[in-house]
């Protein structure tokens, strides 16, 4: 078993040397933390840089976003991937606005209550705005825990890392260790021969994007942003996939709040 503090010790030399500069750890503004962990959310770091800095510029404080359009906040998330992040995000936005002031709030539970905001985007927001000594656990995170405590262990669950994490927490300073942590386990998605990972008991391999539903979700939502409104035989033709696909695939669309689908047309 790893010794606790000799892995602090090498946690903390590594970030001192190689820690990555990244645009929401210059801040502690909980806006801007909050989009930064909705826009991480299933994306990789590199991508969400510049969506993050663009994304701020246009909406650069909470009531901004608020009062947004929809169609605004989606043009400004094209291209990023899982598009109900980006209304999940606005309708928060909203909430907040409304009913707390425009003031995030830091209590965990109020925090799980928002859309799209769950256990570790809570505990996350809550570290790295509030400076409060959360414990949870993310895929970098996981991978270093399993690397070091858990070498010769297949099937490693969360519950064997959580009091680890607890453990080793630096109560003082939460989100520094936190940014050293993610940095180390980013390092070893990269270096490790094999990804660590693959050891947790909650490893699932990322389904193909290409000739997915969520491909031709991006499609459809790409073609109406550009020209605000469309036939769903102009949908079809667009887009060279079976008709009775497009067409199931646009009216899920349409009942999650995306697109408005009168009879044969298609608009925001």
């Amino acid at each position: 078993m790893q010794d606790a503090g000799s892995f602090k010790r090498k946690i903390r030399t590594f970030y001192r040397s190689q820690g990555r500069d990244l645009p929401w750890r210059r801040t502690r503004d909980p806006y801007r933390i909050l989009v930064s962990e909705i826009m991480l959310q299933q994306t990789q770091v590199d991508r969400v840089k510049s969506f993050y800095e663009n994304f701020i510029k246009r909406f650069p404080d909470i009531k901004s976003l608020a009062h947004a359009k929809k169609s605004d906040v989606l043009r400004a998330w094209q291209g990023l991937g899982y598009n109900r992040r980006a209304l999940s995000l606005r309708e928060t936005a909203r909430i907040v606005t409304e009913e707390y002031g425009g003031a995030l709030p830091r209590e965990r539970e109020t925090l799980e209550s928002f859309p799209g905001i769950g256990p570790y985007t809570a505990g996350a927001i809550r570290a790295f705005a509030f400076g409060e000594p959360e414990v949870f656990i993310e895929t970098n995170i996981r991978r270093v825990f399993i690397h070091f405590f858990f070498s010769r262990r297949d099937e490693v669950g969360d519950h064997e890392i959580l009091p680890l994490v607890e453990k080793t927490l630096d109560r003082k300073d939460p989100r520094a260790w936190y940014f050293a942590l993610m940095d180390y386990g980013a390092m070893l998605g990269v270096a490790a021969e094999i990804n660590p990972n693959r050891r947790s008991a909650h490893y699932v391999r990322q389904s193909k994007f290409i000739g997915s539903d969520r491909e031709i979700r991006g499609k459809i939502l790409r073609l109406v942003l550009a020209r605000k409104k469309m036939t769903m035989d102009e949908l079809v033709d667009a887009i060279p996939q079976p008709k009775d696909r497009i067409m199931k695939i646009t009216v899920a669309l349409s009942r999650e709040g995306f697109l408005k689908k009168r009879s044969n047309m298609i608009s925001l």
